[in-house]
């Protein structure tokens, strides 16, 4: 399924909105418990998320002004944000989470045209037009709010985003199988999360 420049905005918006409703008032205990990606708590996951926000952001910023900006320094400044998070008092993540989210969206909503046409490179050194910083936002926000394990499941998300997240897997990984099943299932699969697909293979985490 094809997806537009104005899909990847509403949904990184409205994923934004499910994430930050899904934390609210999350008492400290809840950050420490595990997530559904092994390994990560989820203070680890919204850490992460919060910290995917200021990368992004670095790539608007470079689309505004020409300035080569990337999304992180350095693999090992990535990793630092996550721990710098982890060691926040809930309430100190959770502020984050919301400036982070909220500073991106105000540095999108100034681009013009012109400034969403500029040309950025992603953390995996893609070339892409800013136009699809939208679309890894939405990426993060939704499918890290299922990682959370707090109720919000694959089937809770719009089933465009999930066919355009389908098609955008399927497409990183190459030479993936036909696997039918429900849409949810799917996409669970396919980004390597837990799922209910019967003889579909183990493909790893991804994103």
């Amino acid at each position: 399924m094809s997806r537009s420049f104005a899909d990847a905005r509403r949904w990184a918006d409205d994923g934004t909105k499910l994430l930050l409703d899904a934390v609210a008032g999350l008492e400290h205990a809840q950050y420490g418990r595990p997530s559904l990606l092994p390994g990560w708590t989820r203070g680890h996951v919204l850490a992460h998320v919060a910290a995917n926000a200021g990368a992004l952001g670095n790539l608007v910023h470079w689309a505004a002004t020409g300035e080569r900006t990337p999304m992180y320094a350095s693999p090992e400044e990535r990793a630092a944000g996550i721990e710098r998070g982890l060691r926040m008092p809930a309430a100190d993540l959770e502020s984050w989470l919301r400036r982070s989210a909220a500073a991106l969206a105000e540095a999108s909503a100034a681009l013009t045209g012109r400034q969403w046409a500029a040309e950025v490179v992603t953390a995996q050194g893609r070339t892409v037009p800013a136009t699809e910083v939208p679309w890894l936002r939405a990426r993060e926000v939704y499918v890290h709010t299922v990682d959370l394990g707090l109720g919000v499941t694959f089937a809770d998300l719009p089933p465009a985003f999930l066919e355009a997240l389908c098609a955008d897997a399927a497409a990183k990984r190459g030479n993936v199988p036909d696997v039918e099943g429900p849409l949810a299932e799917r996409a669970a699969w396919l980004t390597g999360r837990p799922h209910r697909l019967a003889g579909a293979p183990d493909l790893g985490a991804w994103l």
